[in-house]
C-alpha cells in the first residue's frame, strides 16, 4: 500500500487525521496535509483507506495494487 495526497486539494477538514493519526497530519504551515507514512503498516491498512474514502475534497489516494476493495 502506498498513499498520496494532493495539496493543492486539500482544505485542512483534518478527517484523514482523526482517522488515521499514524499516517497524516495537517501541515503547520499550510494547515494542508501532510503523509507521514507514505507506506503504513498493514494494521494501520483499513483506517487510510476509510480516510480516503471519507476526504471530502477527494485530496487521498492509494495504491494497493493485488489487494482486493474493502467491504462497505
Amino acid at each position: 500500500m502506498r498513499v498520496h495526497a494532493d495539496v493543492e486539494r486539500c482544505r485542512g477538514h483534518g478527517v484523514c487525521c482523526r482517522l488515521a493519526p499514524e499516517v497524516f497530519a495537517l501541515d503547520a504551515g499550510s494547515g494542508r496535509v501532510r503523509v507521514l507514512a507514505e507506506r503504513p503498516a498493514p494494521a494501520q491498512a483499513e483506517a487510510v483507506r476509510s480516510a480516503v474514502r471519507r476526504c471530502p475534497t477527494f485530496a487521498l489516494e492509494v495504491d494497493d495494487p493485488g489487494s482486493p476493495a474493502p467491504a462497505s
